[in-house]
C-alpha cells in the first residue's frame, strides 16, 4: 500500500513540475518578430507551430509576437481561390487547416503584418484575396518593418 501511495505522489509531483514549465517565468517578457517570406506551406505551418510552442513555453501574457509577411510569404494568408486572379504567386496556403492555426494564434495576441509593397507589386486586393487582413495590418515595407521592430528591441526569428 505504501508503494502505491509513493508512486501516486511521485506522479503528482512530476505532473506539477511539467505543468509549471508551461509558463516558465524565467523567460520574462519577450518581444519577437517572426519573418515569413517563403511560400512553402509545410515550412509556413512549421513556423506557426514554432510560434505556438513559443507561447506555450513563455505564456501569451509575456509575449508580444508579430509575424511580418512579404513577397512569397504573403501566400500564408492568400486564399486558394485568389490564385486565379493573382498570377504572381505560385501558392495560396490559407486553406481551412492553416486559417485555424492563424485564428488560434491571433486569439493569443499574435499579430500578422502585411507588406504594402507586396500588395501593390503583385496586385493583391486586401479584402478580396487575403484571409482576415485589414488596413490596420498593412506596413509600408516588410523589410523596413523588420528593421524597425529589431531597433525597438524585438528579437528576429526566421523559422
Amino acid at each position: 500500500m505504501n508503494r502505491i501511495i509513493q508512486i501516486i505522489l511521485t506522479a503528482i509531483i512530476t505532473s506539477l513540475s511539467f505543468s509549471g514549465m508551461a509558463n516558465n517565468q524565467n523567460y520574462g517578457k519577450q518581444k519577437v518578430v517572426y519573418h515569413v517570406n517563403y511560400d512553402n506551406s509545410q515550412k509556413q505551418s512549421g513556423a506557426l507551430r514554432n510560434i505556438q510552442n513559443h507561447i506555450n513555453a513563455v505564456g501569451a501574457d509575456n509575449l508580444d509576437i508579430r509575424v511580418v509577411m512579404h513577397g512569397n510569404g504573403l501566400s500564408l494568408i492568400l486564399k486558394p481561390e485568389a490564385l486565379k486572379e493573382v498570377p504572381k504567386f505560385k501558392a495560396a496556403n490559407a486553406d481551412q487547416v492553416m486559417v485555424q492555426k492563424i485564428d488560434k494564434l491571433k486569439l493569443q495576441g499574435v499579430s500578422f503584418k502585411v507588406c504594402a509593397n507586396t500588395l501593390k507589386g503583385r496586385q493583391v486586393n486586401l479584402e478580396k484575396h487575403l484571409y482576415d487582413a485589414s488596413n490596420a495590418d498593412i506596413v509600408p515595407s516588410g523589410v523596413a518593418e523588420l528593421a524597425h521592430l529589431q531597433a525597438q528591441g524585438f528579437s528576429y526569428l526566421r523559422p
